[in-house]
């Protein structure tokens, strides 16, 4: 049932031949795209991982190993973890972006991560196709589909999940057909792992209520009582926990989620709007993500100035949301990412957080770029850079064009 399926389906996406690149993870719909590819469409694949934070190495040997037994040509492991934070995440601490003052952009970030680097393989391959395995029901399909047209313009994109409508039941059927062994069981929720955080998805993020079970966290509740972290930026980049620096700031940030992560902290569940123009839930955890925009927000506000932080917020609203639409290629974005770069030149210091059991509070900071210095005077109480006087005659002025419309404009 399922050949016959598969040759009324392979009519429309006639066997060609040539060099595809695909995105490979491993997993059910990716392992269906290369048996399709090879063997209906006459393809020579070449597979490609793009690792983000969430793999470790054994997981990629086992992947690489399971790609070569599917039929690939080659297949390739890029280690992004660093690139990634270098071209991505370190924007999104200056911004300190958050999507709809909840998510960190876990996901859709490291996509645009991945599809870059796919373009480039396929570039160096000067392949005839790139394919991903994307359905045609997310987000995804959008974010890979216009990186691609950019970069690579000209060459074929398949996307058979797609393409051909089908369903889990069909692929697993397809394969089981070929003989592939591989694990075919769904997990009750879908985990999506990488650097800057962890996406689950279940039947409780299906509906417009519902909250995920203590069990379907990935990382559990395994520390208790108080705990205090300190985390010391340089120029708005986390360089040093606890008094240990690191030579780049993802080893910071790893060091960070395995202090943080076993006390629950980061977990919440994000509504937000898709691409494709349907509200969509799905729950999240990311507790070193969220402890450190939190703690470099909290020293951006003692060591920027108020328009600094307001140009900020604006221009980093704008810049989360089209980064989220898989807009990173925009030249906008260029401009941005230097006003975000060229704010932290003073965003220095510690900042001290306590960790709870599925919660967070910063304690304070302590910078040598501090605006909050006494010197100036301490609020509520003594002024020491001006006088009572002052106050007057700037209140009377800083009011003045309010005050005359209200005169003119009297009844």
């Amino acid at each position: 049932m399922a050949d016959q399926l598969h040759n009324e389906q392979a009519q429309a996406g006639t066997p060609k031949g040539g060099k595809v690149v695909l995105g490979f993870s491993g997993g059910l719909d990716t392992s269906y795209c290369v048996k399709y590819l090879t063997e209906d469409r006459g393809y020579e694949v070449h597979s490609i991982i793009v690792n983000t934070g969430g793999f470790s190495a054994e997981e990629l040997q086992q992947i690489e190993a399971h790609a070569y037994k599917l039929g690939v040509k080659t297949h390739t492991t890029v280690d992004a973890v660093k690139g990634y934070y270098d071209r991505i995440i370190k924007y999104l601490v200056f911004g300190n972006v958050l999507k709809n003052s909840t998510y960190p952009l876990s996901v859709s970030a490291e996509r645009l991560s991945q599809a870059l680097h796919i373009a480039e393989h396929a570039k160096k391959l000067n392949a005839d196709a790139v394919a991903h395995g994307s359905t045609g029901a997310g987000n995804d399909q959008v974010r890979f589909d216009m990186i691609f047209h950019i970069m690579i313009p000209g060459v074929e994109i398949i996307t058979p999940i797609r393409d051909l409508k089908l369903s889990r039941e069909a692929e697993i059927a397809y394969l089981q057909e070929r003989g592939v062994d591989m694990n075919f069981s769904k997990a009750m929720y879908s985990i999506n792992k990488g650097i800057w955080g962890t996406s689950v998805g279940g039947k409780e993020t299906l509906s417009s209520k519902g909250i995920l079970p203590e069990e379907a966290w990935p990382t559990q509740l395994t520390k208790d009582g108080a705990e205090e972290v300190s985390l010391s930026f340089e120029k708005g980049e986390l360089k040093v926990v606890n008094g240990q620096s690191f030579d780049h700031p993802t080893e910071a940030i790893q060091h960070l989620q395995a202090i943080a992560g076993p006390y629950g902290i980061g977990r919440d569940i994000h509504v937000g709007d898709t691409i494709i123009g349907i509200k969509g839930r799905v729950g999240f955890e990311a507790a070193a993500p969220m402890v450190i925009l939190k703690a470099h927000h909290a020293l951006e506000k003692h060591t920027l100035t108020k328009w600094q932080l307001g140009w900020k917020d604006q221009l980093a609203q704008f810049y989360g949301n089209w980064l989220h639409e898989g807009q990173i290629l925009d030249p906008v974005m260029r401009d941005i990412e230097a006003f975000l770069e060229n704010s932290q030149q003073t965003v220095t210091g510690t900042v001290y957080v306590q960790l709870q059991p599925y919660r967070f509070q910063v304690i304070g900071i302590e910078s040598e770029y501090d605006l909050m210095s006494s010197k100036f005077g301490k609020y509520g109480e003594m002024n020491t850079g001006f006088t009572g006087e002052d106050v007057r005659g700037f209140s009377k002025i800083f009011g003045n064009q309010t005050s005359i419309w209200y005169q003119v404009n009297k009844k």
